[in-house]
């Protein structure tokens, strides 16, 4: 069976430690609204879109250069059924060299085509990561919600 987790792959010419910076720096990316630390093995912080969507995250890997792990500890999605689909799932950064470039591989892991918000939820993903996420990596600048 294959592995049907959300996942995006992009690479980049920044170091594997610009891409991690970037990928901590959740505000300058994540659009909405984030309360609690971001950047530190251990924090929790929330993210928030005001009707739309909540989720707790708990920075469970934190390993300099090489990858991030957030488990959502909490969730509500208001625009499905199953408000909380996305709880106890996982969001993963891993950032890698490859021939000369840095591959920043991202991975929903839960996120699932089953779920009723993968479309919506991946879509998303889509835009945040290989759009907002790819631009803070490459500009250093903090990115404008995509929507």
């Amino acid at each position: 069976m294959t592995n049907q987790n959300y996942s995006i792959v992009f690479s980049i010419d920044q170091t594997p430690e610009e891409a991690f910076s970037a990928i901590n720096n959740v505000r300058g990316w994540w659009s909405g609204e984030i309360e609690g630390i971001t950047d530190k093995p251990g924090a929790e912080f929330t993210y928030r879109v005001p009707d739309v969507h909540y989720s707790k995250q708990k920075i469970t890997e934190f390993l300099p250069g090489k990858k991030v792990v957030w488990h959502i500890s909490d969730a509500n999605l208001s625009f499905v059924k199953n408000t909380s689909e996305w709880k106890d799932t996982d969001i993963v950064f891993e950032i890698t060299k490859k021939d000369g470039k840095t591959e920043v591989h991202f991975m929903h892991i839960g996120l699932v085509p089953s779920f009723e918000c993968y479309n919506n939820c991946s879509n998303a993903w889509s835009l945040l990561i290989k759009g907002n996420l790819h631009k803070l990596i490459k500009t250093g600048k903090v990115q404008p919600s995509p929507w």
